[in-house]
Parts: structure tokens; sequence; C-alpha cells
């Protein structure tokens, strides 16, 4: 696989100045898109598995007793400048969505926002070309998609996939005493904000990114495992909020057990902090406890693209950085 843009040095545009966030920092804040999405449920069909009521990952529907379909989208704005890269990281995030249910990705469509007056139509093909690379490795088909003349660039899938409705993972079915383990180190979303900022390139960001999460989904279901998620615009913090609220218990987290990339502290430290990710703490403070300074919450609050799976379990490989405990009052704490 190509691991960049086939197009000319002299030819590089810096993507990420066309946007106004970049990746999963892209997203609607938590708390405001819970109160758009409030009593917008579903049909009430005993087949719709999984949908709208605790913001989980994916929509699954039953189809029998031993195959369910899940369906997700997800699109963002350039979170890095390299065309095929972009590509890549967007399809890879897309199909996590299905990981995070403990599917497998069957087929996908491509979602593009273009600026034609502004941007050359071959960087869109690098774009689109590493997507399809992407889901060629998660033996996903791509069939077309759908396209708009936009003023950012916008590129994402809609992924289609298959589940066993008895094997699925969900984010409402952690139990307390049950450890929390992370797939991936944090960190990519203060480095990409680096990057934004000041053209540096971060190949360990990129390469977590573009990783897909298959293996984990599929070690986590073979270990029994019922709750995950995966990590992406809420970060840490956010996202482990959610999961604990919807199976009614609280968390503990053992900062000194959570892996992060090289650079993310010292990108912290020197203020490439996004707006989205300072959003995610102030949405989870009023739940949280901690005994850590600000720095190291701002990187567990970090707005991750194409993160990994937070997994109510162990998987070999991954990390055990807490545990969820029994309480009444969903919080999560941080020692």
């Amino acid at each position: 696989m190509t691991a960049r843009s086939t197009l000319p040095a002299s030819s590089r545009i810096r993507l990420t100045q066309y946007a106004s966030g970049g990746g999963c920092a892209c997203k609607i804040p938590p708390g405001e898109l819970e109160e758009i999405v409030r009593g917008l449920t579903g049909v009430g069909s005993p087949d719709l598995l999984v949908g709208l009521d605790d913001g989980d990952d994916a929509a699954v529907v039953r189809l029998d007793d031993r195959t369910a379909i899940v369906h997700t989208a997800d699109f963002f704005t350039p979170v890095v400048d390299d065309p095929y890269d972009w590509g890549r990281i967007a399809a890879a995030n897309a199909l996590s969505d299905v990981y995070a249910m403990g599917g497998r990705p069957v087929v996908a469509v491509n979602l593009v926002g273009w600026p034609r007056s502004l941007l050359p139509t071959e960087l869109l093909h690098e774009v689109l070309r590493g997507g399809l690379d992407v889901a060629k490795g998660a033996a996903c088909h791509v069939g077309g998609g759908h396209s708009i003349d936009s003023p950012e660039p916008l590129y994402g899938m809609a992924v289609t996939g298959i589940v066993d409705p008895n094997r699925l993972l969900r984010n409402d079915a952690a139990r307390a005493g049950t450890p929390i383990s992370l797939t991936k180190p944090l960190g990519v979303g203060v480095l990409n904000n680096r990057h934004k900022s000041t053209g540096e390139v971060f190949p360990q960001a990129v390469a977590s990114m573009v990783a897909l999460n298959d293996r984990s989904s599929q070690a986590a279901v073979d270990a029994g495992v019922t709750a995950a998620t995966d990590v992406t615009g809420f970060g840490l913090l956010g996202h482990l909020f959610k999961m604990a609220r919807a199976s009614g218990v609280s968390a503990v987290i053992n900062s000194g057990a959570v892996p992060y990339l090289d650079g993310a502290s010292a990108a912290v430290r020197d203020g490439f902090v996004s707006g989205g990710t300072r959003r995610n703490l102030g949405w989870v403070l009023p739940h949280l406890t901690s005994t850590v300074g600000e720095d190291e919450l701002l990187l567990l609050a970090d707005a991750q693209t194409s993160g990994g799976l937070l997994i109510a379990g162990e998987i070999p490989g991954a990390p055990v950085i807490g545990e969820f405990v029994a309480s009444e009052e969903f919080t999560v704490r941080v020692c």
C-alpha cells in the first residue's frame, strides 16, 4: 500500500488550512448534541437492537436469530494535510463504529463535500484512493457514494456491516467489577492540532489513526466481552462517562496506566489544545473527581480521531487502565 499521496511535492496543498476544525474535534459538543436529539427515538420495534437512546456507535437491526445489520455514517474535515492519509484516516474512523459493536463491515459508500472553486479535484482523487485502500484492507466493498459542492472539504463513509446479535458489543452493558481496557494510545488530537498550526508531521499519529480496530474487536468478542465503544471526538473521558451512565455504573481510571503517543504531552504543554477538547472536559467536569493536573485531564479529554476501543474487559495486548465500579452517581474518578 502506498504510504503517501502520489501527487508531486510542488502541488501539495495544506488541506487543514481549508477547514475551521479538524477530524472528530469538529463534532457538535456532547451536551449540546444530547439536547438536540432528545426524544428522537426510533419506532420502538423489538428488532431495533441499538438505536438513539444511549448514543451508541452504530444502529443495529436484527434480521434473524443469528444475523443483525450494523449501520453507521462518519465524516469530517481534514485532520492532516496529505490527502491520501486523510482518506485513510476517515475510512478507518468510519469502519471503527462497526468494530465497536462487534461487527464486520461489508459495504461502504463515500460521503464527500468538496470546495470545487478552491481545491483541485486531483486532491479529491487522492482522498478517495486512501479511503478505498483502507476499505480493501478491511475486506469491505466500496460502492460509490454521494458528493456535494461545499465551503469546506469533507470526507467520510456510510458503512453497513453484520454482527451476531447474541455477541453484540454495546455501550450500555458494562458491569461493576469489570476492568477497563484501551486499545490505542491517546494524543492524536493535540498532535493533529499542532500539525495544523505549524505544519509539523507526526507519523506516529497517522499510524495510529489508520490502524483498524478489527483485531481488537474480534478479540473482545472471543473473550465474551459485552460492552465497548470507540474513543473519538468526545475523548476518553467523554466516551467513558457516556458508557458508565448508560450502564448504571461509575468508572475509576488509573492515570499512570493510560498510554499516550510520543509528543502528546509536549503538545498540551505548548498549548495545542482544540476547543473541542476543552468542551469535552467542561462537559464531564460536573461528574468528575480527580487528583491529577489540568494538562493530564486535557489529554484524557483529547478529541480523538479514529481512536481505539474502550473495552469493559481484558484482551491480549491492550493495557488495563481502570475498572467499572458500583455507584448510583455514574461518575468518573481519575487518580
